[in-house]
């Protein structure tokens, strides 16, 4: 038994002593951080000059070596920030997160050159590229935790990006829509008040684009009809749906629409009116005389034109009663 110990530690001695060459696989370089090398070298990427190392990271993305791109792009960035190629290199690193499917980190990219080199030749591509990334999140596409693992949707982290994008460029060719999607990601949210509120904006900044104006009316006015829909006693979203269809009839009267926008109309005030009738209700449970007769005749107010409205016999019927009463009581006295 002493003599395999005494081979065991010998043997061990002997592997300890001899030498040979580690690999080293991950390497730290101050100002680029961990990188990893292969076995075997690999190191041969590195140039002293920004321009050679762009090529090299450029060169890498085109033959579809996109971990060598990354960190030679990376290199130019973090050791050269300043020189005239920093932004191709950014935004090759963007690419290289895109082509690889992390989306997250290649919209952070992304957004890092724009702030950084607001004035770089691929401005609006990159605007582009950021918009088709905040589209794909928002149909399903699942974002990273700590920009690694895929875990869950989020609406209102798309709802970020597409506010990112329109802030960036809300003029460029994809601010309008960006804008748009915006309103529709609140919307998926059932948040039609900030909805609104998104249209509200596109309509009123894009008035030029005849077209992105007239969608952001109705469906700014279609949010608010929605808000309505949820709102038992406040009748001032149904008020207001009904002020921006008539914005969005008077001015696109030739819009395929307006018809629709009619029709809803008229079933807003229906709507409306059921309302009126249940805050009538309330007071005149609670004795509240006169504020039941101002809300029954809000009721016949808002039945006007509507013959066939459930609620507008309702009311007169409510309103020829409590007006009977009044009088017996004004007899009485």
């Amino acid at each position: 038994m002493m003599r395999r110990l005494v081979c065991f530690f010998l043997i061990c001695a002997g592997v300890l002593l001899f030498p040979f060459r580690s690999p080293a696989p991950l390497i730290y370089t101050p100002g680029e951080g961990w990188r990893y090398e292969p076995v075997g070298g690999g190191g041969d990427w590195q140039r002293t000059r920004a321009k050679d190392q762009l090529i090299v990271a450029q060169e890498a993305f085109d033959k579809k070596n996109f971990g060598l791109a990354l960190k030679a792009a990376r290199r130019v960035v973090n050791l050269w920030p300043l020189s005239d190629f920093a932004p191709q290199a950014q935004f090759i690193v963007g690419r290289c997160y895109e082509t690889k499917g992390w989306d997250e980190k290649a919209f952070k990219e992304y957004q890092t050159l724009l702030e950084k080199y607001p004035k770089a030749v691929h401005y609006e591509e990159v605007l582009k590229r950021q918009h088709e990334i905040a589209l794909r999140f928002l149909a399903g596409e699942w974002f990273r935790v700590w920009d690694y693992l895929p875990l869950y949707p989020s609406l209102d982290k798309t709802a970020d990006l597409f506010e990112k994008i329109v802030k960036t460029g809300p003029y460029s060719s994809v601010g309008p829509p960006a804008q748009m999607k915006l309103g529709e990601t609140r919307e998926r949210q059932d948040n039609f008040a900030d909805a609104a509120k998104a249209y509200e904006l596109a309509a009123d900044r894009y008035f030029d684009r005849p077209q992105i104006a007239a969608d952001a009316l109705y469906k700014e006015a279609l949010a608010y009809k929605k808000q309505a829909a949820t709102a038992e006693y406040d009748q001032n979203t149904a008020a207001q749906a009904i002020t921006v269809f008539t914005d969005f009839m008077t001015l696109f009267p030739d819009d395929a629409r307006v018809p629709e926008a009619q029709k809803i109309i008229a079933s807003l005030r229906l709507e409306q009116a059921r309302g009126n009738l249940e805050i009538a209700r309330y007071y005149e449970k609670r004795n509240h005389t006169e504020a039941a007769r101002i809300y029954y005749n809000e009721v016949v107010n808002l039945s006007l034109g509507e013959p066939n409205s459930p609620y507008a016999e309702t009311a007169k019927t409510r309103l020829a009663q409590i007006n009977g009463q009044l009088r017996k009581s004004g007899d009485a006295k």
